[in-house]
């Protein structure tokens, strides 16, 4: 822990199937939300619930303090990244806990974890030893507010049973991740999926279950937010294509492949050929038609379906932009930045 600063460490732990990490930088009272809907459920000691905080200039420390919230305060000194954040949370529990740690519960700052979602999660770990994580249905707490925030719910809506990643709320099994290594601490973003590759490649299987898990509060109301957003997605794409883009994983190859295309490779062929033809340019005809083709995939209403097709389509000029800020890094050797969009 030699990273960071632990505000109170507990003399004595009561053994508990569970711990749970929570991360967040000023989160004001989605923060207070989160922590509430933790302590209140009494799925584990004080002792064995941590937030991590990350240089947060509200009353955040002291709100989780007066929880009897352990708190690790991250050094700031050093490059900041989620990943980092929850590896901090993880050594903290493995110091207080080392021999009762089972499960690990990680929550970010901004969710609210519904009641019945513990239950659920520990029972399915209890009698599937075979899987090591497992994460339910997580929903936008107002995804009214704004078109973003809708995107969001509808990305978050996927299928259930087993599949290839979880996302930032998920419980782990402790052993699994232990052995793993943690979290990469360099990555800006897209940290669990890449954390589900090297858990699958050691023969764990993650799991979608059909349950409540948690409630989000994006708070994306502006353009500049979903910009920031799908730039920092292509940037993840990007580099975890370069980690695990080999056979037989691919991991994100193709959706690196989709935003150089869609977003540089197709608008460069078309305006080329626009100075040779006039007729050239019903070639721009190619992006409203994969809105229509994408608009037909999937459930729920049609405006629905043909607002996500829309946003993705248009999602890959900014991913494209993320793309190219992490080549452009990579090739002059520079340290990853954090790219946020709250």
């Amino acid at each position: 822990m030699n990273s960071s600063k632990v505000s109170h460490t507990p003399q004595g732990v009561a053994a508990s199937p569970i711990a749970v990490v929570v991360i967040g930088r000023n989160e004001g009272e989605r923060l207070r939300v989160c922590l509430r809907s933790i302590v209140a459920a009494r799925v584990a000691p004080s002792a064995l619930v941590v937030y991590v905080d990350s240089g947060s200039s509200d009353d955040s420390v002291a709100y989780a303090d007066s929880l009897g919230v352990a708190v690790v305060n991250l050094d700031m000194t050093r490059p900041f990244t989620a990943a980092r954040a929850r590896n901090e949370g993880f050594r903290y529990l493995q110091s207080v806990a080392p021999s009762s740690l089972n499960y690990v519960q990680f929550v970010d700052g901004d969710c609210e974890v519904v009641g019945d979602w513990w239950a659920g999660a520990i029972n399915f770990l209890d009698s599937h030893p075979q899987v090591v994580a497992v994460c339910g249905r997580r929903r936008e707490r107002f995804p009214g507010r704004s078109a973003f925030n809708r995107l969001c719910d509808q990305e978050w809506d996927t299928a259930v049973g087993e599949a290839k990643a979880c996302g930032g709320d998920v419980m782990l099994r402790a052993s699994a991740l232990h052995a793993v290594g943690g979290f990469r601490e360099d990555l800006i973003a897209g940290e669990e999926p890449e954390l589900c590759v090297r858990l699958r490649q050691a023969g764990g299987k993650i799991w979608r279950l059909p349950l409540e898990m948690t409630l989000h509060d994006a708070a994306m109301l502006h353009w500049s937010q979903w910009y920031k957003r799908c730039v920092r997605a292509g940037f993840a794409f990007a580099q975890g294509a370069a980690i695990h883009g080999a056979p037989p994983e691919r991991h994100w190859v193709r959706e690196s492949r989709s935003a150089w295309v869609w977003g540089l490779v197709l608008p460069i062929i078309v305006a080329t050929l626009c100075l040779f033809s006039p007729w050239a340019v019903l070639l721009w005809l190619v992006y409203p038609l994969q809105v229509l083709r994408l608009s037909r995939q999937g459930a729920g209403r049609f405006p629905d379906r043909l607002s996500r097709a829309f946003f993705l389509v248009l999602g890959k000029f900014p991913e494209m932009v993320g793309q190219w800020k992490f080549m452009t890094q990579r090739l002059a050797g520079r340290q990853s930045s954090l790219i946020e969009y709250k």
